[in-house]
This record gives structure tokens, sequence and C-alpha cells, in this order.
């Protein structure tokens, strides 16, 4: 839990700072002032400063740009989320201030550019700073630029604010404007020199020191990167050197870190004319032997379903990434919601069971992606990772993972097959001969959408219909077999057990913290696999009175959120209830506390005094 700002004694200097533990920095501007740029320095000089940081930011969905956000969290400690209020507001803009203003907590600081913004005079509860951003950026720079150096102006004066490592920015700002022309990096050095020139005297109230990182000198060091980057390094680790894919809000960014990088492993990136095309030609890859991927958000998911069916009917690896956004249809393209669950699970037409995953945090999306190819190698078939839009596109810092043991290598095997080979063996997992295998016995196997007999030979009888279905309904069940009981945290029974997946892992682990500090009895469970469903589920859901499930999506016509659905029609238990929301935004620590207090059932003479206590440590 972050502590509030409080304002330095008057004429301090960064010797005197105060030292925080943690902070919460709130950039408010358009996405054309580059925010995201000066959120991106700030959480990855907390990464190589071995501090731990968390980032959340909102685009506009429209071409021509508009309002946005950049917020990071950074310090020492374990940070799990981006925070619920701001210690500091950067306002660049009238609106930026009038609609941010609310989430500076009490006693923070709101420093703002003077040239565009007139605070109330009367607001009292914060440290209110003026700055001529953009005069002085202009007057730092000059020449054409104009103001296009602002945002590295606010960079310096953070610097100064919170006494920054300014040989590291510095680093980051010429590996970041390197490979443009000379005359950019110096002007992007000379307006952030300006910004931290900033007379000290006038930012004497809002002078801070982050702690040092308390993790112990010599761990493995650290990575900075954004759920999107990390996965496409996590599918090259897994063994994928093939795929296709076709453009869509936020998944188009794998698909580009996948053009770059498959090449230098001698692998190869299509970019189709559609969805349906896409699909098809990763299926090719993989029909050829080799582990392949494809990948979109929900409605390229939608027209990818037919072939996912063909593809389960076939038994062929795949893995398919959805990074999840609002729906339906375009639906809110930049906004975040965990709405696709039962489409990925249920999407296709007839009995089509599949594998569907769900990275917690950035740092899992390298792991989730190791977890996908391993499933869909061993058991021939696709896998689906859901992703969402909160944890593609925010920075967390996080172990280097040990690339040399974790590293695989994925051939095709088209060694020659024995006289007894059987692609599709009724009693056990399929096995696939990739083209150019030699058959012995001189008959050769099909791969096919058509039902099919243990050769791949379409067939309509009855009863191999009935075999093959099972056949490919016991392998997920296989899988299930495999997998590790979830990890739960917290108490390990008691009054509330909490449920999550996705992007909602973070603050659920908070809110648990605050529930268990005023007495409550909470665990917390983040489901990675979501179906088939983990071992040991029932065991443990049995230990709580409440089982709320926090997720983004619609309570839908029943009041339950689909994971919420999903587990009610396994385990019948009717303490599962749902905890949802559809604003589009991560969940806040207290909006979880909070919804918390209104389910769970107290006696009378207590309820009210109780609840009060944990709607308190909401705040």
């Amino acid at each position: 839990m972050v502590s509030p700002i409080t304002p330095t004694a008057a004429g301090a200097t960064a010797s005197s700072a105060t030292t925080i533990p943690d902070v919460v920095i709130r950039l408010a501007g358009n996405s054309q002032d580059g925010i995201q740029a000066i959120g991106g320095f700030l959480a990855r000089l907390a990464g190589r400063s071995d501090q731990e940081v968390m980032t959340y930011m909102t685009i506009p969905s429209t071409i021509s740009g508009g309002p946005s956000i950049f917020q990071v969290r950074m310090g020492s400690g374990e940070i799990l989320s981006a925070g619920d209020r701001a210690d500091v507001l950067i306002a660049f803009y009238q609106h930026s201030y009038q609609d941010h203003r609310a989430s500076l907590r009490a006693g923070g600081v709101l420093l703002y550019d003077s040239d565009h913004v007139t605070p109330n005079p009367d607001d009292k509860e914060v440290t209110a700073v003026g700055v001529p951003m953009t005069t002085a950026t202009v007057e730092a720079v000059g020449g054409s630029t104009k103001e296009k150096g602002k945002n590295i102006y606010v960079l310096g004066l953070l610097a100064r604010m919170f006494d920054l490592d300014v040989p590291k920015l510095n680093q980051l700002i010429k590996e970041r404007f390197g490979g443009k022309n000379e005359d950019i990096v110096r002007n992007a050095l000379l307006a952030f020199d300006a910004g931290y020139a900033y007379p000290a005297e006038n930012l004497r109230h809002c002078l801070y020191r982050l702690e040092k990182s308390t993790a112990p000198a010599g761990g493995r060091p650290q990575v900075t990167s954004d759920g999107n980057s990390v996965l496409t390094y996590g599918l090259l680790a897994a063994g994928v050197r093939y795929g296709a894919g076709y453009p869509i809000t936020p998944w188009s960014s794998i698909m580009e870190g996948l053009r770059v990088e498959l090449p230098k492993y001698g692998g190869l990136f299509v970019q189709c004319e559609d969805e349906i095309a896409a699909i098809s030609t990763a299926l090719g890859f993989s029909y050829g032997g080799h582990l392949s991927v494809t990948g979109s958000s929900g409605p390229g998911l939608s027209l990818k379903m037919e072939a996912l069916g063909w593809a389960t009917m076939a038994e062929m690896p795949l893995i398919v990434i959805n990074v999840q956004r609002g729906g339906p249809s375009t639906g809110m393209p930049t906004n975040i919601e965990q709405s696709d669950l039962l489409q990925a699970i249920y999407g296709s037409h007839g009995d089509c069971p599949r594998v569907v995953l769900a990275p917690k945090n950035v740092e899992d999306c390298f792991y989730i992606a190791l977890e996908a190819g391993r499933i869909a190698r061993e058991f021939s078939t696709p896998v689906i990772i859901l992703t969402d839009q909160a944890i593609a596109t925010r920075i967390e810092a996080f172990d280097e993972p040990d690339l040399a043991k974790l590293m695989v290598q994925v051939k095709p095997d088209t060694s020659p097959r024995v006289p007894e080979f059987k692609p599709y063996p009724l009693n056990d997992l399929t096995r696939h001969a990739p083209p150019g295998s030699l058959m012995t016995s001189g008959e050769y196997p099909t791969v096919t959408g058509l039902e099919h007999d243990e050769m791949g030979h379409p067939t309509a009888n009855a009863f191999l219909h009935t075999k093959m279905t099972a056949k490919r309904r016991e392998k997920i069940k296989a899988v299930a077999a495999t997998l590790p009981v979830p990890e739960l945290a917290g108490d390990e029974s008691g009054e509330v057990l909490l449920i999550g997946w996705g992007c909602t892992y973070g603050p659920i682990r908070e809110a648990m913290g605050r529930l268990r500090a005023v007495g409550v009895k909470v665990g917390h469970l983040q489901m990675r696999h979501i179906h088939p469903l983990a071992p040991g589920l029932e065991e443990i859901f049995n230990r709580y009175k409440h089982i709320l499930v926090v997720e983004i999506n619609d309570e839908g016509l029943y009041g339950f959120g689909q994971l919420a659905t999903l587990l009610r029609a396994r385990f019948c238990n009717p303490a599962i209830a749902s905890i949802t929301k559809t604003d589009g935004l991560t969940y806040k620590i207290s909006e979880i506390v909070e919804c918390v207090a209104t389910k769970i059932d107290l006696p009378e003479n207590t309820i009210l005094a109780r609840k009060q206590s944990i709607l308190a440590s909401a705040r």
C-alpha cells in the first residue's frame, strides 16, 4: 500500500528530500504528447535500478488521437498493481486537470503546465505547482521542433523531483532515439537537461527520494518489458518458428515482433489478407510438422473459429493468441475486458474440446507461452492463450528467465514409420507423420476435417465417430492430469476465497492483504489453466464460506460472470458468486474490497462495525 506523499519543508533540496517507499505518477495529456514515452523511460529506469514497477495506460481508439494517460508505480518492495490513486498528477492541458484531478490522493502533488492549465485556487487538498512546460521546452530546444520535446522536459522535471539516476536516463534517451538523426538525440537531451535544471526553489514542496531496493546483490538480471513483447519471446523459447496473422489492436505488436524475430531463427511469419487465411496458413505450417502460432483479438478469433474446428478434428498442434479487448463487434478496441472466455472454450460448432490458458501478469506471459507449447506438442492439440489489453500494454520488471534451460528446439520428425503406425490410434495420443515421412507399410495417412478412422481416412461410421469424439475429449482430460494444483495465497480456509484470471491478479492480491489486515480470513487463487480446470479445486473451494470470482465482463442473464458460470457448472457449489464490471478499466484495489464488504454475511450484531472497518481499508 502506497503511503501518501507528504510535502517537504520549505527550502528543501535534493539532499534533504523525503524518502518514500514507492510512488504512483499519473501523466495526463493527449496521445500526441508522448506521455507513454515518459512512462516507458521511468519504468525501464526502475528495472535497471533493481526496483519494482508496474504501469497502466489508456489510449484513444480514433486515428486522430485524443486524451490519454500513462500511470506508473515504481519503488522498492513488491508492487502488484499500478495503484488506485496517484501521488503525483502531471496535467498537460485543462481537460487533463479536470478529468484526472479526482485521481490524485489528498496530500498529493499536482504538477501542471501553466501555459495551458488554470487549477482551482480553492483546492487546498493537494500541493499545486505550475511550470511553463511548453514555453520552457521551446526556449530550450528552439528551432522548428517547438514543443515536441515537452515530454522529455517533463522527464527532466521528474528526475529532479525524485532524485532519479540521470546518467541512466541519459543512456535510455540515447537508446530510444539513437537510430534517428543526431539532431533528435541532441534536442532530446537539451529538453531533459532544461527540465532537470528547473529551479529547485520552485519545487521545494515536492522533492523526494525513492528507497533503495532491498533485493540481495548478485541476483538474476532484470527484464523490463510489456506483455506482448514478453509473450513474443516466450513463443520463441517454446520452439515456435512459423506463424501467420492479420493486424488488429491490441494483437498487432506480437505479429510485428514475430515478423522481425522468427527469421533470425530460420523461421517465417506471414501477414495474410484476412483472419481466415491467417489461421489456415498457420495450420499449413503445423501440417508440415512445426509448432506454429496465429493470433488476433475477439473479432478476429470469431473469424478463425471454423478453421479452429478443423484443427481440433485433425488434432493439429497450434497456439492461438487472443489479446482480449472490449466487445462485442468492434466494441472498445483500446479498452480492457475479459469477455472472450466462453468464446474461446465453446466458440466452434460441434463437440470441439480445446485447451485455454491465461497469463496472470507480464512475467507470466513468457511462462504461459512455454506451457502452451508443451501442451500443443505433447497432446497434438490447439491451445488458446487468453491475454488481455491491460497485460499486453503495461510494463513490469522481473527476473530474467534462464533461457539456457528453457529454450526448446522443435523440428519435424520425418523418420520412417513402422507398418503398425496409425496417426489417430483409438487408445493412444495422436502422432502425425509430416509430409515426406516414409510409410514402410505403403499405406499413407490422410489429414482431414471429416470424421476419420485411425489412418485419417474419412468415414461416416457411427461407431468410429463415437470413439473418436471420446478420444478427443479424453485427451483434454489427460491434459488436466498433468497440471499442478493452483497456488493458494493467504488463509488456507476462512470466510472468503477470491478467484481471478488474467490482469486481475495484482489488484486481487493487494485487496486480499487489506482484508486480512482488518481481520477477514481471505485466500486468493489465480487461475492460469482455465480449460481444462486444474485438479484440487473442489477441495480448496470447500474450505471457504464465500467464493468470489473477480473478472472484467458482464454478469449475464443469470447474475454470473463467465468464469463464475463455468465454475458453478463444474462444481455445483452455491458459494460461488461474481464480482464483475464492464467499464473498460482494470480493477482498483478499493473496488474489490468494497464489493467483498457487500457480499459477505456476518452476524447481525457485528455486521455494521465489520463492514465499516473493511470499507475504511478500501480508502
